[in-house]
């Protein structure tokens, strides 16, 4: 058999990785700390994609992860080097998960109220993430922010928490479980 081809390489032994193209940092950067925080949010959008939703909502979310890649590309790559190959990010992306939002919303009743979290799986799932989206975005916040790019995708991770929110009520509703409301005692 040829050569080997090993996940590990022992180059992060030492607390550092690479940017996209080369430039070594800890991997404590906030740059790391950005694209890092995006990858644990695809995880998360893979468990969603797993449990036993509508079709639609499952292929929804995988071009939503596909474009989580792309940004974690654009983020990884080293700001201060040269333009570098990139995958394309289609700011279209951003009306895309507001017509989603819009779908859906139309089957949902107005809320007056914070929703808890909780009561049934994929709708949980999707709170977890939501919550991971908005820190992500905040991460992202801490970066400088200036390529046309970061704002897109700063952008796109909002629209994704909106569009996690009304997921995780959609998705409960399909399922017939109705919302806990938190209705604080005055």
């Amino acid at each position: 058999m040829g050569g080997e081809n090993k996940i590990y390489t022992k180059k992060g032994d030492t607390g550092e990785t690479s940017l996209l193209g080369g430039t070594r940092v800890k991997k404590s950067h906030e740059r790391v700390e950005a694209y890092g925080t995006i990858d644990e949010l695809n995880s998360f959008l893979g468990m969603i994609r797993s449990e036993q939703i509508k079709e639609h909502y499952q292929s929804v979310i995988l071009k939503i992860q596909e474009n989580l890649f792309i940004a974690e590309a654009w983020i990884a790559a080293d700001p201060d080097l040269p333009e570098q190959p990139l995958p394309a990010f289609d700011v279209n992306e951003i009306g895309v998960l507001e017509k989603e939002i819009d779908l859906m919303n139309e089957e949902l009743p107005e809320l007056s109220h914070f929703v808890l979290p909780g009561g049934h799986l994929p709708s949980s799932w999707c709170h977890v993430a939501r919550t991971v989206c908005r820190r992500a975005e905040r991460t992202l916040l801490r970066l400088p922010n200036e390529r046309q790019i970061d704002k897109i995708i700063i952008q796109y991770l909002n629209r994704l928490s909106d569009y996690l929110f009304v997921l995780a009520r959609k998705t409960g509703k399909d399922a017939g479980i109705n919302e806990t409301l938190w209705l604080p005692s005055k």
